[in-house]
């Protein structure tokens, strides 16, 4: 399950006691909790950030870097922090068919995020073209329309159930 963390979450003083008390109220496994934060929310404050990161490792939960790539902080970070993936942004993948720098892009992160042995996913997916251009880069995963389009809580009991793990296994005709 990958959640938004807004800045003002994330600064909070009690952000890693909600995280364990939501975690043992729905009995929700630390590893299968993923938080995304913004390049913002992790350029404030870097001695505090590295060690609310390291607390939310040590319980075992999952951090990605989101909308990686249109805010301005230094590559540093990447080595800094103990991310485990980065989101490209959807400006650039919607962009990446017909825009070669966009597509340069892309494909960068990609292969930054493999060098670094981090999972890459892609936002904002919405066609065949684009989901065949990111399986030939091999990013890991991806979100958007392509895939789904938002879903009730049953239906996405039933996407769960299918066990999809990568996009390489999403089927073209997949509605849910």
């Amino acid at each position: 399950m990958a959640i938004n963390t807004s800045a003002h979450e994330f600064r909070a003083k009690d952000f890693i006691e909600n995280i364990c008390e939501t975690l043992a109220e729905t009995g929700l496994p630390p590893h299968l909790l993923e938080l995304e934060m913004t390049e913002t929310v992790l350029m404030r404050d870097t001695e505090d950030t590295n060690s609310v990161l390291r607390a939310l490792v040590e319980m075992g939960v999952k951090l990605a870097i989101d909308d990686f790539g249109t805010g301005f902080s230094s590559l540093s970070y990447l080595k800094q922090y103990p991310t485990d993936a980065l989101k490209i942004d959807q400006s650039f993948v919607s962009q990446m068919i017909n825009n070669k720098d966009s597509a340069a892009i892309v494909s960068a992160v990609i292969s930054l995020g493999i060098n670094l042995r981090k999972r890459t996913i892609a936002e904002g997916v919405e066609t065949a073209e684009q989901h065949a251009l990111l399986l030939a880069l091999h990013c890991d995963e991806g979100q958007g329309y392509y895939f789904s389009h938002p879903v009730a809580a049953g239906e996405f009991a039933t996407l769960l159930a299918s066990g999809i793990t990568s996009m390489s296994q999403a089927p073209a005709d997949m509605n849910y």
